[in-house]
């Protein structure tokens, strides 16, 4: 109850001090990237219930000549990887927090086809809410590896508190005022995950987090 409290307050706070920003941005993203704004898309919340997670759209829809869209990395223009090197895109995640479909620090939402994909222990990350930055994020975000990444995931749903989410918060600004983790690597944002062949890297992870 302390951290929805938490959420709920910040979230409301934090939508209408940066409302002049999110509107000014939303409308430069309609100049220059066209419509919608928004990036809605059905994301597995807590226990893998989807909800619509919204962010500023940072993609083109650029196609071939038979109609497929373009890699990522083509259709990411100089605008939209400001905006993703600089987390605005992430502003409208604001609301999915105020709505309690998501929290301000827990693991990242990742796409509904990951859930056939994980492990066992790599699914205990929807045990709680997913969030606008987490432990993985403050980490490595997307310059780690997806093992180590739910490693970090899963260590924070055993270790949870109010202490540390204001430290990920403090550590999440230096994050991107530092612009660190942005993409994988030849990557210009991160390769899909395909599942794992085994989770013995995640399990080495989480035991040396749980000794630090």
């Amino acid at each position: 109850m302390l951290k929805r409290g938490f959420d709920l307050i910040v979230s409301m706070v934090a939508l209408v001090l940066l409302l002049p920003l999110i509107v000014a941005l939303g409308l430069a993203v309609r100049l220059l990237l066209g419509s919608p704004v928004l990036f809605r898309q059905q994301r597995p919340g807590l226990r893998d219930k989807p909800f619509h997670i919204m962010k500023f759209r940072t993609m083109t829809d650029q196609r071939t000549a038979d109609g497929a869209l373009l890699p990522d990395a083509e259709r990411l223009p100089l605008f939209g990887r400001w905006l993703r090197s600089t987390s605005l895109d992430e502003l409208p995640e604001l609301w999915n927090v105020f709505r309690g479909d998501m929290s301000l620090v827990g693991p990242r939402p990742l796409h509904m086809s990951y859930l056939e994909r994980y492990s066992p222990f790599q699914a205990r990350r929807h045990e709680i809410r997913p969030g606008l930055t987490g432990w993985a994020q403050v980490n490595g975000r997307n310059s780690i590896s997806w093992d180590e990444k739910f490693a970090l995931d899963v260590w924070y749903v055993d270790n949870r508190n109010m202490v540390l989410d204001l430290k990920i918060l403090m550590m999440t600004f230096w994050k991107i005022i530092n612009r660190e983790g942005i993409s994988g690597d030849g990557e210009a944002t991160m390769q899909e995950f395909m599942g794992s062949i085994t989770c013995i890297e995640a399990d080495s992870k989480l035991h040396r987090q749980d000794r630090s």
